[in-house]
This record gives C-alpha cells, structure tokens and sequence, in this order.
C-alpha cells in the first residue's frame, strides 16, 4: 500500500478506497463537461450581460458586452452547433453596431439629434425584458394541477324524502295478492249490484282524509268479493289519473302507501 498522509482515500473504486490516483487511467474527452448558465436566447444572455453588471442598458458599453458575449458563444459553438447558429447572428449584429460607433455620425438637419446604433437592439432588449418579468409574474401565480388541486365535496341536499315511482309491474302484482286473498274468502254467490266509481272514489278520499299515510291493501275490503274490489282498484286509478293521491313506496319490494296529494295552500 502506498503511503498516503492520513490515510485518506482519494476515491473508491466498487466500494473499495484508492488511496492514489492509477498511473493508467484513461478519461475520455466527454467524461467531463461544463455547464454554462442556460439561457432562452441571444436576447437572455445580451440582458443577463448588461444587468449583472448594473450597465445602463440605454447606454450599453458595446466593446465590453460584445466581448464577454463572443466567450459565451465560442463556447456552446464547440458543443453544439445548431444552438449555436442563432448566438452567431446576434453575434453579428453586435459586431455590426460596433463598428458603426467606430464610424463618424451621419450629418443631420439642425435641431436633430444622429441616429444611435444601438437604438434597436435597446428597443427589442426593454420590450423582451417586460415580456419576461410579466412570464414570471404569471408563473408565480397559484396554478391549478402544479400548486393547488380543486376540492370536490358531494353533499346529497332534500328538503322531503324522494320515494321511488310505483312502476305498473308493483301495482299488478299487488292487485293480483288482493285477488288471490279475495278467492279465499268469496261464497260464490252470483248477484247483480250497481257498483259506482265515483261513489269509491269517495270512499277513498274519505278513508285517506286526517291520515298520513294508508297502506295500499287496507283501501281494499276482501270480504265484499272481487266485484267491489275492481270498482275500488279503478277508483285508485282515477285518482291517481286526476292528481288526488299519490302512491309512494320507499323502496324496491317494501309496501306500498297511499296518501292524499300535496296541495300547497293559495
């Protein structure tokens, strides 16, 4: 082992600590790489330039910037060339505003004051820079699905009981239990009456009246044989038709109730 002070490795190599740097190691040309600060464009860099060194960017030292911004673009133009081709024409267009300072000024009407060079570039680095202080000011906005979530509550609101409709099927195989009681009980007695439907329906209301709810096999009297048990189921019907009883069940094979309709006073 060689002698290393303090015993301090240097690095490890598949867990074990090197304590010297091998004499045949080998580092490719991309092993290592340096990250310069990353930028949206020429415009970025020009005004990260001017205003990390508090230049007045209405008075932009032309010889310095185009300097510092020449380093910058040699250096992504040996990594990658297509990014590069944009930073070249900026390039350009410093070196071109650089050498129209150079230049005496162009003669100009009394009064009037030369054209400055730089006056674009100035005009377009303002205009990009409110864009991007405005972008950040929206990014720093709450957005819904990155800051926040919207909360959904569902919360089931009645001011009454909301039964289920009385289907025809509920209504037959409850007529049919009616007949089937019937049967048992009928003399087979055939006589002639004069039964009316309205004079039931009467009957009907009569019973409902005072009461909450009725069940739909107590409107119905058996023991007076299947005639008066049709007549009565019609003018359980007719009412239902004319909007005077309302025929409720709380659910599916629960019995079913009877009751007069609901009639808000005027």
């Amino acid at each position: 082992m060689p002698e290393v002070v303090d015993h301090v490795a240097v690095a490890r190599l598949y867990g074990e600590p090197l304590f010297s740097m091998p004499q045949d190691l080998y580092i490719p040309p991309d092993a290592l790489e340096v990250f310069l600060e990353a930028f949206e464009g020429p415009l970025d860099l020009l005004l990260y330039l001017i205003r990390r060194q508090n230049f007045n960017i209405l008075d932009i030292p032309m010889a310095g910037v185009t300097r510092q911004y020449l380093v910058y673009v040699e250096e992504i133009r040996s990594r990658n060339l297509e990014l590069a081709a944009e930073y070249l024409l900026m390039a350009a267009m410093l070196i071109e505003i650089k050498s129209r300072m150079l230049l005496p000024p162009r003669k100009v009407a009394a009064g009037q004051e030369a054209e400055d060079p730089r006056a674009e570039l100035v005009r377009r680095l303002l205009e990009y820079e409110r864009i991007k202080l405005a972008a950040a000011r929206l990014n720093a906005m709450p957005q819904f699905g990155r800051d926040f979530l919207r909360a959904q509550v569902f919360i089931e609101q009645s001011l009454q009981p909301r039964f289920p409709q009385v289907s025809a099927v509920d209504l037959k195989e409850a007529w049919a239990g009616l007949l089937k009681r019937a049967s048992l009980v009928q003399h087979h007695r055939i006589t002639r009456a004069e039964l009316s439907v309205r004079e039931h329906m009467s009957l009907v209301l009569k019973k409902l009246q005072g009461r909450r709810f009725v069940e739909f096999e107590e409107l119905f009297d058996p023991s007076r044989g299947a005639p008066v048990l049709v007549v009565t189921f019609i003018a359980l019907l007719e009412l239902a038709k004319e909007i005077l009883i309302e025929i409720t069940q709380a659910e599916l094979f629960a019995p079913i109730y009877v009751r007069l309709a609901y009639s808000p006073a005027a």
